[in-house]
């Protein structure tokens, strides 16, 4: 289950990274309020996760999931630059968090 917690988390911080560009652009109450949301489950969903897996384990996956499921977000939201040099280096910051996933 703790597993399970760390995508959901992963998942969370992807939501609260586009709403900060949603923020960014439109700056209303509701980006703010979905803003504060996504963060705020991914926190919590993140903690519940480092009751079982390790910190180290389960931050790298967090901000793993986070930073390359941003990149891939606004590439396909957003329209930036889906150069194959970038899209190497997201799939090896993905292939870390499952060597991560595969050794502990």
């Amino acid at each position: 289950m703790a597993w399970i917690s760390l995508i959901l988390a992963g998942l969370c911080e992807m939501f609260g990274v586009v709403m900060i560009n949603k923020l960014h652009k439109d700056r209303n109450w509701k980006s703010l309020v979905l803003l504060v949301v996504g963060f705020g489950a991914s926190f919590l969903f993140l903690s519940y996760a480092m009751e079982t897996l390790p910190m180290g384990t389960a931050y790298a996956i967090w901000t793993g999931i986070g930073a390359s499921g941003g990149a891939i977000l606004g590439m396909l939201l957003y329209g930036e630059s889906k150069d194959w040099k970038r899209l190497v280096f997201i799939f090896m910051v993905l292939a870390a968090a499952i060597g991560l996933k595969l050794v502990s």
